[in-house]
């Protein structure tokens, strides 16, 4: 994947950065049914706080990125083979592996003290550290699961230094499940861990592939939420090139369609205590549902699901990253604010530099507030 064009960073202030953007879409009338949520049995009661807004909540970014050193360490170390590296400039940092490649990044993304400094200035106590792309599938097996292995134990490291600030959302060697159950069942041991990460597509694999059962039902045992975020390779080819339109739409839109074959590929109803947490507002979901729900009751090859697709919506949770107040208020009255939690998408410049600020200004109760800065959060994560 060639390399990504430079653009100005509010993150990154006096640096340039670049990367993946978010969503703009437009919003349409759509038939929700309000259905049943997930299991209570997720949800334990949240530690004392110690950091508050104005609001009286303690604020917890669910989407937030991390990259360890000691993880781009091991694309120099061990990835010639698939010609990955990592090199870091006085711009920023650049990686190139078969997946994607980008730069420059700026070094906050890898040093903790200019992140927490970040997150002292934006009101947010608790950030749930998350790779993303390049993620680990473009490796095979054995190093694929080291490069999630050595993820996994940079940030439970990054935790233990700082355990009122950081909690993990773990990741997995997807496209080997023997591996992956194996690594699932040891990062859950570790402290810190609350989640696991994932792609909404896996090197093009689709959510419901049955490749991914063990691993779901392993993670459903193990009453961890999954915390999805696109990744290439995503929709519409060449006609998306333009425009940085891979950027500002594929993304959103690639969400939208991991949640429609989480819902049709009946995923959702073969792991009922399930929790999955939907990037981007939940991209084009809330917009298309009554489509979806219209497709489900005439066409034939739609009906695999046990529910009309509108049915599973309250199933999902969803992040505060629509780049527009009337859209999430939108989704909001669709699903409920203890569906939704605080996002910014840190550090890339499509996120939210102020996301607590694009909280405060939409129009909310004093107790639906508190849930979607941080009270839903610190249930789900056990904070």
């Amino acid at each position: 994947m060639k390399e990504i064009t430079k653009k100005d960073s509010a993150c990154a202030r006096d640096q340039k950065v670049s990367r993946r953007k978010v969503l703009q879409s437009a919003m349409s009338a759509a038939v929700v049914t309000s259905l049943v949520g997930v299991s209570d049995s997720l949800l334990a009661q949240p530690a004392a706080p110690s950091a508050r807004k104005s609001s009286g909540a303690r604020a917890v970014d669910i989407h937030a990125h991390y990259f360890p050193q000691a993880y781009f360490d091991l694309f120099n170390s061990e990835g010639q083979r698939y010609n990955a590296e990592f090199r870091m400039t006085d711009q920023g940092f650049f990686f190139k592996t078969p997946a994607e490649s980008s730069g420059p990044l700026p070094a906050k993304f890898i040093d903790l003290k200019q992140r927490l400094a970040d997150m002292d200035a934006q009101g947010v106590a608790v950030h749930a550290l998350s790779l993303t792309g390049p993620m680990v599938y473009w490796a095979e097996g054995e190093f694929s699961h080291k490069l999630a292995m050595t993820w996994n134990d940079a940030a439970v490291a990054a935790h233990q230094a700082n355990p009122d600030r950081f909690v993990v959302l773990a990741t997995l060697p997807m496209l080997d499940p023997d591996r992956a159950v194996n690594e699932v069942n040891r990062a859950s041991k570790l402290p810190g861990v609350r989640g696991i990460y994932m792609g909404t597509n896996i090197e093009g694999h689709d959510l419901d592939d049955p490749l991914f059962e063990p691993i779901f039902a392993r993670i459903e045992t193990l009453g961890l939420p999954v915390f999805l975020h696109p990744v290439p390779p995503i929709l519409g080819g060449k006609r998306l090139q333009p425009y940085s339109l891979t950027n500002v739409l594929a993304y959103p839109l690639d969400t939208t369609v991991a949640a429609s074959h989480l819902i049709f590929g009946g995923v959702l109803d073969r792991h009922p205590n399930l929790a999955i947490v939907l990037p981007h507002a939940g991209g084009a979901l809330l917009n298309v549902i009554g489509r979806l729900d219209h497709g489900w009751n005439v066409i034939p090859a739609a009906k695999h699901s046990a529910q009309m697709p509108s049915a599973y919506l309250r199933r999902f949770f969803y992040d505060t990253i629509a780049h527009s107040k009337p859209l999430m208020e939108y989704i909001i009255s669709q699903v409920g604010a203890e569906r939704i939690m605080l996002g910014s998408d840190y550090c890339f410049p499509i996120g939210y530099e102020r996301p607590v600020q694009a909280v405060e200004e939409l129009r909310l109760t004093p107790d639906e507030r508190k849930m979607i800065l941080g009270g839903t959060a610190a249930k789900l994560l056990k904070i």
